[in-house]
């Protein structure tokens, strides 16, 4: 019991600290213009760093921050490879679990559809978003909003401030997070098992598709509103990753570029 008790305190944390991201705090932000301006030919598409425009090897482009977290032992390992003609970001997860971020501010208003595409080599069998016990997915891909604090219910602030102060960094209050899961089929949605402030939405699922790449397209604007209500704030960072520890599964998920468009 006291074990299991240690480990659903070490989720919980997971989850604090995959929001709690320092370089995704304001402060480090970055902003919509530099983002675009950052090899971008097209003004009207925010792009993080392109994984695309840098060289295979284990230095990522410049932006990207391995964030690694304190209650778990095992760190992912991030590096870029050729596939396909093109640089891809390589993620291999092995009981364990860690994100790649990046701190940027986009108007989801102006550019609400965000691309990707991704591919993994099989899909966690434990994977079920309504259980901490199920909180491991082949992929992960989050989004981190400035909800403004007022927004939020006297509760939820006060379970805020209590974060921030433990963590020591500006903890978004809101995000959603588009997973490669298992049990809940694609299009299906919950909070997240440890914190009603990650919207979890499953994109892919099962292995119908693992060892493909995989284009995904998702109006980030309606999704808020689906999770969080009217207006949408700005979108102030981006992280990938998957994540084994919880499960003791093996991994491995690789991400093209993401970026953010206008409707069509």
């Amino acid at each position: 019991m006291d074990r299991m008790n240690r480990n659903n305190t070490n989720r919980r944390r997971l989850s604090l600290a995959l929001l709690a991201t320092p370089a995704l705090g304001a402060a480090g932000a970055l902003s919509a213009h530099s983002v675009a301006a950052a090899g971008n030919p097209d003004p009207t598409r925010a792009d993080p760093p392109r994984f695309s425009a840098a060289q295979p090897g284990n230095r990522l482009p410049g932006g990207w921050t391995h964030q690694t977290l304190p209650s778990v032992e095992r760190a992912n390992r991030f590096d870029l490879l050729a596939d396909e003609g093109g640089t891809v970001l390589r993620v291999t997860s092995d009981r364990s679990a860690s994100t790649l971020a990046v701190a940027l501010r986009v108007d989801p208003v102006a550019t609400p559809m965000l691309r990707w595409r991704w591919r993994v080599s099989h899909a966690v069998g434990a994977s079920d978003l309504r259980h901490k016990a199920g909180d491991d997915y082949a992929a992960r891909v989050y989004l981190l909003f400035d909800l403004p604090p007022e927004r939020l219910s006297i509760a939820d602030r006060m379970k805020i401030s209590a974060a921030r102060l433990l963590h020591g960094a500006e903890l978004p209050v809101a995000a959603l997070c588009y997973v490669w899961g298992t049990a809940q089929a694609a299009g299906e949605s919950g909070w997240n098992a440890y914190t009603d402030r990650l919207r979890m939405i499953v994109v892919d699922s099962g292995n119908a598709h693992v060892g493909q790449w995989r284009d995904v397209v998702r109006d980030v604007a309606a999704d808020f509103r689906a999770a969080f209500g009217d207006p949408v704030p700005t979108i102030s960072g981006v992280a990938v990753g998957a994540d084994t520890d919880n499960s003791g599964d093996q991994v491995e998920a690789r991400f093209g570029d993401l970026w953010f468009d206008p409707r069509t």
